[in-house]
């Protein structure tokens, strides 16, 4: 059984995990690249935040390249789709890390980019609280600015599916839902 990884790009605030969610109760785990870069600033001593976050994601970035939290994602994708049909990786930010991913699962590889508009993504950041998200909206439109910078933007165009996600979480969850059974059959 082929091992299909399906990657997950947008803006933060776009539904991205909402998607993930989707996919997981046909037994589909997800690999969070954002629990790298945690992982990381933990390693180091330091508190999760917004600004600690994206210190150390540039870091990451600037020191071993752009797919470098992809390169470090793909030994926990391939320990995570051990006996499964698919993972989920969670959380793209550039056109690098989808190459990284294409090199490693070839024709198995499939992006699904998830789209909001800004008011939507920051109305979702204000109202879920989580220790790295940018609740003031300079903040926000800066994060926007960032991972555009590292290429999210083109990942987002060059992205096998797209869902705009406008509308209820219902029908968030509906449309990953058919793009999975067409990636991994019916059987889904």
């Amino acid at each position: 059984m082929v091992l299909e990884v399906i990657g997950i790009v947008g803006l933060h605030g776009s539904g991205k995990t909402e998607v993930a969610k989707a996919l997981a109760k046909f037994d589909v785990p997800t690999v969070r690249m954002g629990d790298v870069v945690w992982e990381e600033i933990k390693r180091r001593g330091q508190k999760i935040n917004e600004g600690s976050v994206a210190t150390v994601a540039s870091e990451l970035r600037e020191r071993e390249g752009l797919g470098a939290i992809a390169k470090r994602c793909i030994p926990l994708i391939k320990a995570s789709g051990e006996g499964k049909r698919a993972v989920v990786v969670d959380g793209i930010r550039g056109i690098a890390e989808v190459e990284e991913f294409r090199r490693a699962f070839g024709d198995s590889f499939h992006l699904f980019a998830v789209w909001a508009c800004e008011h939507l993504r920051y109305s979702r950041i204000a109202s879920r609280g989580r220790a790295d998200d940018a609740m003031k909206l300079e903040k926000f439109r800066e994060k926007d600015r960032r991972e555009l910078g590292w290429g999210l933007g083109k990942a987002l165009a060059l992205a096998d599916f797209m869902i705009v996600n406008e509308d209820t979480l219902d029908e968030l969850h509906e449309k990953a839902i058919e793009l999975f059974r067409r990636i991994a059959g019916e059987k889904a």
